[in-house]
């Protein structure tokens, strides 16, 4: 579904991704870990079209997006979860998931869509009305993954869902993603917990300082002494 190849991304005279390669095959879900500056954030911010690289290629579905603007991307299938959830504060849950289906805001799709959003987050409908900033932050990562998914993604880029969550959300949010992926969702996992991402992925790349050092089955990566010492303690 997604082949990125050999990507180089620059912040000014600071080349962040030196030399990128991955992919991503239909149905699973492929996590990237590595530590603070890897790259990670970086990666994904590429892959949607914020930012834009200096070389390489990125063939999404076997079309190279690599110059193509984010809200052409989008309605591709490729939706995106920031890191930091980025939800709009002064507007209402509901109107924060209409958002997200901007690109087919059509009533009985919508209905539908809004129906499966609510079926996966269950409080994200009792809380509707709610102004979105007053939400807790898990409510919030909760609306930003289901703003997302209103955009009917077959791959779904996710940066750091767990980010300074509660232990029992965090759970709840893991249970969530492989809901997602259940049902049919790609999912590119951007994620610092290294040990809970390893769990739910099928296969994982190591970034560090803008380049893959390790790759393999996330049964592989958890058994690495290398890995286990940098990111699983």
């Amino acid at each position: 579904m997604l082949k990125v190849k050999d990507i180089h991304v620059s912040y000014g005279s600071i080349e962040a991704i030196k030399g990128l390669s991955f992919e991503v095959n239909q149905g699973e879900i492929v996590t990237l870990i590595g530590a603070n500056g890897a790259g990670k954030t970086t990666t994904l911010q590429t892959l949607s079209g914020i930012l834009k690289p200096t070389k390489g290629s990125i063939l999404y579905k076997d079309k190279n997006i690599l110059k193509m603007p984010a809200h052409k991307i989008l309605p591709m299938g490729m939706a995106h979860v920031p890191e930091g959830r980025r939800v709009f504060q002064q507007m209402t849950v509901m109107e924060n998931l209409e958002m997200g289906a901007y690109i087919h805001n059509k009533g009985k799709e919508m209905d539908a869509d809004l129906g499966r959003v609510y079926a996966s987050f269950p409080r994200l409908k009792e809380r509707r009305r709610q102004i979105a900033g007053t939400l807790s932050g898990g409510e919030q990562q909760m609306l930003a993954m289901g703003r997302a998914l209103m955009s009917r993604p077959e791959l779904l880029l996710m940066d750091e869902p767990s980010m300074g969550l509660a232990p029992i959300l965090v759970d709840e949010i893991f249970e969530i993603i492989k809901t997602i992926n259940g049902q049919g969702t790609t999912i590119l996992l951007v994620e610092q917990n290294a040990n809970r991402a390893l769990h739910i992925a099928n296969r994982g790349y190591v970034l560090e300082t803008g380049k893959i050092v390790l790759a393999g089955s996330t049964k592989e990566l958890l058994e690495s002494d290398e890995v286990r010492e940098a990111y699983l303690g």
